[in-house]
């Protein structure tokens, strides 16, 4: 239940940064123009509150189709963690890296947390297909 109510408050965010940020989005020259760094890295912090919304309500989802003994152990508690950390690291660093290009660096946060829950959660569910769950 954890990551669905966290994949809606995230997708509700980005509808939110979407409304602050389309405030000056018609105007040619906002942010340094369209292909600017700091542009590019704000739009992707704002569709990063999306996409990994959606991961979020896909993994509870996921949760649902597996058995109660899968979802409830430590393997599941970390895999369901990383995908919330890596969710609220990637807007974030999009939008320091948007102001400090040296900020680069810090993208290794989600990155390393999304692919971390994405094994995991890849392990899981093969793991379940091949004892045959349904």
């Amino acid at each position: 239940m954890l990551n669905i109510t966290f994949g809606w408050i995230w997708i509700t965010a980005g509808f939110a940064t979407g409304a602050i940020l389309g405030k000056g989005f018609h105007r040619e020259t906002f942010m340094g123009g369209y292909n600017s760094w700091a542009r590019r890295l704000t739009r992707l912090g704002h569709i990063a509150f999306f996409g990994t919304g959606l991961l979020n309500i896909l993994v509870a989802l996921t949760a649902t189709m597996l058995d109660h003994e899968t979802t409830h152990t430590g393997i599941w508690w970390i895999m369901s963690r990383s995908f919330i950390i890596g969710a609220v690291a990637m807007p974030i660093c999009c939008f320091l890296a948007a102001r400090w290009k040296r900020a680069k660096p810090v993208f290794a946060i989600p990155v390393i947390a999304l692919t971390l829950g994405g094994l995991m959660l890849s392990v899981i569910t093969l793991r379940a297909y091949l004892q045959g769950a349904p």
